[in-house]
């Protein structure tokens, strides 16, 4: 049974870097549901190393710093055939070759590219493929499980996921007008991938994530792909500009009584 309802949609993934990667599980997962996936990666490098996983010729590139490339990447999916039920946007960058710094000596130009490409790329590309969607696609984009939490060692990305979150609901409403497309978003707490180690301090922090999940073992990237297929299958039709946050239960154990009584002990 096809409980999902998603044999033969045409959704569009973007984001894949290799097997780790957040779009690398999604895409598995929707194309063991029936859907028919095509994906869109930043460089031909990047689709070299991808048409590895994935056929070469559901493979398109796409620089989503630059306008042309998005207008292109739109009519590479038109080609193909349309409508597109569903769009996945797995993309982020921030530069922290220097390290992390205090959250005020952020410079200006980190700041706006990370904007760009982590955020505001998901208005661009809903914008662009506006006239490809079908009337109640649905787009998921990856978001963090908390942008209140000052983490240090994510720097400036925690203001810009909050951004992104606050663009689904913009987004739901601008599109609300002509269509039933939906925007929500999967909101995961630490994950163990390729572009969350290049992070300062990152694997500190995801050994303490470990120790705070009442499970005691931290969220894997397959929960993360299993609800991002559930909202962009009809079965999610109910959810409209929401963040599922996936963090096995990490935010209501942060005084858990053993991790209380080491930190005071110092342990």
């Amino acid at each position: 049974m096809d409980f999902l309802g998603l044999d033969g949609k045409n959704i569009l993934v973007l984001g894949v870097a290799n097997r780790k990667s957040v779009a690398y599980h999604v895409g598995r997962q929707l194309e063991a549901a029936g859907a028919q996936v095509l994906y869109a990666v930043r460089s031909e490098a990047r689709r070299e190393s991808v048409s590895k996983w994935f056929s070469a010729e559901k493979i398109f590139v796409c620089d989503v710093e630059r306008q042309e490339e998005i207008e292109r990447l739109r009519d590479d999916v038109a080609a193909v055939g349309a409508p597109l039920h569903g769009l996945v946007h797995s993309i982020a960058f921030a530069d922290f070759s220097e390290g992390i710094k205090p959250f005020h000596e952020t410079s200006r130009a980190a700041f706006l590219r990370s904007v760009d490409i982590s955020c505001y790329s998901l208005t661009a590309l809903a914008r662009a493929f506006q006239d490809l969607f079908a009337a109640d696609a649905s787009v998921v984009t990856i978001s963090i499980s908390d942008t209140r939490m000052a983490s240090e060692n994510y720097g400036y990305m925690g203001p810009i996921k909050a951004a992104l979150d606050s663009s689904l609901a913009y987004l739901a409403k601008s599109f609300s007008r002509f269509s039933q497309i939906r925007f929500n978003a999967v909101a995961p707490g630490l994950l163990k991938t390729s572009a969350s180690a290049g992070i300062p301090g990152y694997i500190d922090s995801y050994l303490f994530a470990e120790q705070v999940i009442p499970r005691r073992e931290a969220v894997q990237t397959e929960e993360v792909a299993n609800a991002a297929a559930f909202l962009l299958s009809p079965r999610s039709s109910g959810i409209n500009a929401q963040s599922i946050v996936i963090d096995a239960g990490m935010s209501l154990n942060y005084f858990d009584g053993d991790i209380v009584r080491r930190a005071l002990s110092g342990e």
